[in-house]
């Protein structure tokens, strides 16, 4: 029987130890508490707000529903009390004040981290084992698959809160561990996809393939790193107006670049592109400067596509024209360096020349 594939990247592991370490940091008791809490600062983490509904809460099967959603209060989270009305369907914003698009954010997850781990903690309070399990037992499954290697054992993590501890015997009854001994564990089979420590072997295409002792960590990596491109990290690392997650920026600096692969279709869909958006190099020369003297450094390629409106694109698509406006001499980049495209050689020479406005179809 084929394996199910993993649910998180390692980045993205790394982005859910972070959700639980926030959670287990926070002054509250008893599971029921905390579980809910995982679910709202989720959901929370981008905007502040966390939407849920009462038959959220209730589908989590709480011991102690209100006392949960009511110790929230202590914590200055606003809003969570009218999720212990009788309406059930009625989506209700959760207020969480250190979360949210803010330099100082405690989760700066961008879109699709967030959602990744969300869906990952769904998906594991949702598994076979631990679905029936005492809310203990759901929240120690969380942090177990989080902090736990797929085919190895793991240690248990440090910021695991007691009641969960004392749970622990239950996710070995219920399947979800194959082994627990001492303060040493092994994911089941059954859950290895749910691991946020997955073997680099299955690794996404463009990861390292070092072996585990050899990879750096993310402050390795910048240690051997020259000053400039160290300084270069840490402008995009600490981009009040980007507010990236530490997880996305190591994962973009430390991926193996991988040649992209431009086929058929490919192709056809720059032609239709081309067509749509003639003579974009000068607005996209423009848009590099100004983003880059904001920012203190250059656009992404999915970040300069967005913001030049050209509308939904694929990513070998958004590569393909990237590359093609620096052939023409309009962009410009230290490959494969991310978040350093700024102006070329054809701005400098003063050849540019008056063109369409920046996303909109020439007439």
């Amino acid at each position: 029987m084929q394996p199910k594939p993993f649910l998180l990247t390692p980045c993205q592991g790394q982005a859910a130890r972070a959700l639980l370490a926030y959670v287990a940091s926070l002054p509250l008791k008893g599971a029921d508490a905390r579980l809910l809490a995982v679910v709202v600062s989720i959901r929370a983490a981008r905007s502040g707000i966390g939407n849920l509904t009462g038959q959220d809460v209730r589908s989590l099967r709480l011991a102690d529903a209100e006392g949960a959603v009511t110790a929230f209060a202590a914590l200055g989270w606003q809003g969570q009390g009218a999720l212990l009305g009788d309406d059930l369907v009625t989506p209700v914003g959760v207020t969480v004040p250190d979360l949210g698009a803010q330099p100082d954010s405690r989760l700066p997850f961008g879109k699709v981290m967030r959602s990744k781990v969300s869906g990952w903690t769904t998906r594991t309070l949702a598994a076979k084992p631990v679905k029936k399990a005492s809310s203990a037992a759901r929240l120690a499954a969380l942090f177990l698959a989080a902090h736990g290697p797929a085919d190895e054992h793991g240690t248990l993590p440090a910021s695991l809160p007691d009641d969960c501890r004392t749970a622990l015997p239950e996710l070995l009854a219920k399947g979800f561990l194959r082994e627990l001994d001492s303060d040493r564990y092994l994911l089941a089979e059954a859950v290895r996809h749910l691991a946020g420590m997955r073997p680099l072997p299955d690794a996404a295409p463009g990861a390292s393939d070092e072996p585990d002792e050899e990879r750096p960590t993310w402050g390795e990596w910048k240690d051997r790193a020259s000053v400039a491109l160290r300084r270069h990290v840490e402008a995009v690392e600490s981009c009040p107006e980007c507010s990236l997650a530490t997880a996305r920026v190591s994962e973009a600096f430390m991926r193996t670049a991988v040649p992209a692969q431009f086929d058929e279709k490919v192709l056809e869909a720059y032609g239709a592109w081309e067509a749509r958006y003639p003579g974009q190099g000068p607005a996209a020369a423009e848009f590099a400067m100004e983003f880059r003297a904001v920012h203190g450094h250059g656009p992404s390629v999915k970040q300069l596509c967005k913001g030049m409106g050209w509308g939904k694109m694929s990513r070998e698509l958004r590569i393909l024209v990237i590359r093609r406006l620096i052939a023409d001499g309009w962009l410009m980049n230290t490959g494969p360096v991310p978040w350093t495209l700024r102006p070329g050689k054809a701005v400098r020479t003063g050849t540019a020349a008056p063109v369409p406005a920046a996303g909109r179809p020439a007439q």
